[in-house]
C-alpha cells in the first residue's frame, strides 16, 4: 500500500512541471511570433517609403547640365560660373548694379523718386542730423545751365516752409526767387538805382531775446566794425593794413558818440575829415579806405546804402530775399551789395531762438571771388549746427572752386572748406571735360562718374555722407510754373 501511494505522489508532482514547461513554450511561441509580425510590418513600411522616394525621383524633372536654349539660357546650376571678386563695401555698393538703397526713411520733405529702388526719395537735414546720419546740415548743388538746380532749390525751400522753416536770401543776382517769395508770403526787397527801397547796414538790427544791454552794445559794435571792413576790403581788393583798421575804428567811435543810428556817409566823413587830428596822421591813414567807402556814398552805388532804411526786418515772415537783379554792375560792386544785405540779415539769422532757417546762397561763384564774402560764409557754415540753419550753396560745376585765390591761399582753403563742411552733395548734369575734377573733389566711384553726363532734366546724384541715390526731382504743375526760369526767358525773348 505505501509504494503505490508514493506513485500517485511522484505523478501529481510530475504533471504541474510539465504543464508549466508546456505554458512557457506557449507564450515563448506567442511573443516571437509578435516580434515577427512587428518586424515585417517594419520592413513594409520601409520598402513603401523607398518605393515613394524612387517615385518622387523618377517624376521630378532635372535642369540640364548644359543649360536650356533660347531665353532661358544660362540658368543653369552646373556649369555657369562667375569669377571671385573682393571689394570694401562702399564700393560693392555703387558698382553691384542689383542693389539699391532703401532710402533715407519717410521723415522730411518729398523730392521725387528714387530711380534705382523705385520708391519715393524724402530728404532733411534737420531730421538727418538729428538721427545722426550727417554732421553738418549744409547742401552743395552743382549742375550746368538747364539740369533744374534751381528748381530744386526752390522747392526743397518751399515745401520746408509747411515743416515751420523759414528761408532767408542774402543776395539775388538774377531776382529769380522774388516770385517765389511773394508766393509764399514772404518778402522779396528790391534794390537798384531809381528804386524807393533803402538799406542801412549799420543798423542794429533784430535783437536776439534774453541778451544783456551790454551784451548787444558789444554785439552791434563788432558787427558794424566787421561790416565796414568787409566792405572796403571789397572795394579795395586787398585785405586792409592795421593803420586803416585804426582810421576805420576811430572813425566808427566818433560817428557812434554823436548819433544814436549812424549811416555809412557819417563814417566816410570821419574818415575823410576826422576830428581832433592836428597833425594829419590820422587823415593820411584813412584816405583810401574814406575814398573805397565813398563809393557806396557818392560813387556808382549812391541811393542804395547811403541813408536810413526805408524797410524794417521782420523774422517772422516764412521768406525774405533781397532781389539785386537791378544792379547791372560789375562783380565787385555786387558783392558789396550783398555784402551789406547779409549784414542786415545776420542779427535775426545767428538767433539761436529763431527756429530752424534756410540761407540760400545762389550764383555763389560771385561770392566766392570776394574774401570778405567768403569769410563771411565760412562762418555761417561752421555755426549752422549751433544756430539751426541749413545753407545751401549753388553754383554750376565744382571747378569754379578751382578759381577761388592761388594754388594753396587761404581762399582756396576756405572755399575747399565750404565743400568738405556739406555732407550733402547733390550733382546734376555735368560736361565730359568736368567730369575728372567733380569726381576728384566729391570722390565719386567709375560707374557714378560715367552716369553724370547722362542724366535729364532734373535727375541728381545725391551723395550723402557714405550712400549714392540716382533722383529724379518731381514737380506739381504750380512749382512748374512758378519755378521754371528757362519758360520766362523764352516769353521775353
Amino acid at each position: 500500500m505505501s509504494g503505490d501511494r508514493e506513485k500517485l505522489h511522484s505523478a501529481v508532482l510530475v504533471a504541474p512541471a510539465k504543464e508549466r514547461r508546456r505554458l512557457r513554450k506557449q507564450r515563448r511561441a506567442a511573443a516571437a511570433e509578435l516580434v515577427a509580425e512587428q518586424r515585417q510590418k517594419e520592413r513594409a513600411q520601409v520598402r513603401e517609403k523607398k518605393a515613394a522616394e524612387r517615385a518622387e525621383r523618377r517624376a521630378t524633372r532635372y535642369l540640364h547640365t548644359a543649360g536650356e536654349p533660347g531665353p532661358a539660357t544660362l540658368r543653369t546650376p552646373g556649369r555657369f560660373r562667375l569669377p571671385k571678386h573682393q571689394d570694401t563695401s562702399a564700393m560693392l555698393a555703387g558698382a553691384y548694379p542689383f542693389l539699391a538703397e532703401g532710402g533715407l526713411g519717410s521723415q522730411g520733405v518729398f523730392i521725387g523718386q528714387d530711380l534705382y529702388s523705385g520708391g519715393s526719395f524724402v530728404y532733411d537735414p534737420w531730421v538727418l542730423y538729428a538721427n545722426g546720419v550727417i554732421t553738418a546740415p549744409n547742401v552743395v548743388v552743382a549742375g550746368i545751365v538747364g539740369s533744374g538746380k534751381s528748381s530744386l532749390a526752390k522747392s526743397l525751400y518751399t515745401r520746408s516752409l509747411g515743416f515751420g522753416r523759414r528761408v532767408y536770401i542774402p543776395g539775388d543776382p538774377k531776382g529769380e526767387h522774388t516770385a517765389v517769395a511773394e508766393a509764399v508770403g514772404g518778402r522779396a526787397i528790391k534794390l537798384g538805382h531809381g528804386l524807393p527801397s533803402r538799406l542801412n547796414p549799420l543798423d542794429e538790427g533784430y535783437r536776439p531775446a534774453g541778451m544783456s544791454d551790454e551784451q548787444w552794445t558789444a554785439t552791434v559794435v563788432s558787427r558794424r566794425r566787421d561790416l565796414i571792413g568787409a566792405l572796403t576790403e571789397t572795394v579795395l581788393a586787398r585785405p586792409m593794413s592795421p593803420l586803416e583798421h585804426t582810421a576805420i575804428d576811430t572813425a566808427l567811435t566818433a560817428t557812434m558818440r554823436g548819433n544814436t543810428v549812424p549811416i555809412l556817409p557819417m563814417i566816410v566823413d570821419h574818415l575823410l575829415n576826422p576830428a581832433h587830428d592836428d597833425d594829419g596822421r590820422l587823415k593820411e591813414d584813412g584816405r583810401m579806405v574814406g575814398h573805397a567807402l565813398r563809393r557806396l556814398v557818392a560813387g556808382d552805388l549812391a541811393g542804395l546804402f547811403d541813408g536810413p532804411s526805408t524797410e524794417v526786418f521782420d523774422p517772422s515772415l516764412p521768406m525774405i530775399s533781397l532781389d539785386l537783379s537791378q544792379v547791372t554792375e560789375n562783380s565787385t560792386l555786387i558783392s558789396a551789395l550783398m555784402t551789406c544785405s547779409s549784414a542786415w540779415m545776420e542779427a535775426a539769422l545767428l538767433d539761436p531762438a529763431g527756429g530752424q532757417r534756410w540761407c540760400i546762397y545762389d550764383e555763389a561763384w560771385r561770392l566766392m571771388s570776394q574774401p570778405a564774402l567768403l569769410k563771411r560764409m565760412d562762418a555761417h557754415w561752421r555755426l549752422a549746427r549751433a544756430y539751426g540753419i541749413a545753407n545751401a550753396m549753388i553754383f554750376h560745376k565744382v571747378s569754379d572752386l578751382d578759381n577761388v585765390g592761388d594754388q594753396g591761399s587761404a581762399m582756396r582753403g576756405l572755399a575747399n572748406s565750404l565743400l568738405a563742411n556739406a555732407e550733402t552733395r547733390i550733382i546734376y548734369r555735368q560736361e565730359s571735360d568736368q567730369l575728372g575734377p567733380t569726381s576728384a573733389a566729391l570722390g565719386l566711384t567709375g560707374t557714378e562718374q560715367a552716369l553724370l553726363p547722362t542724366l535729364g532734366v532734373g535727375q541728381g546724384l545725391w551723395k550723402i555722407k557714405g550712400s549714392s541715390y540716382i533722383v529724379q526731382h518731381q514737380l506739381h504743375p504750380a512749382e512748374n510754373r512758378l519755378f521754371d526760369t528757362s519758360s520766362r526767358a523764352a516769353a521775353h525773348s
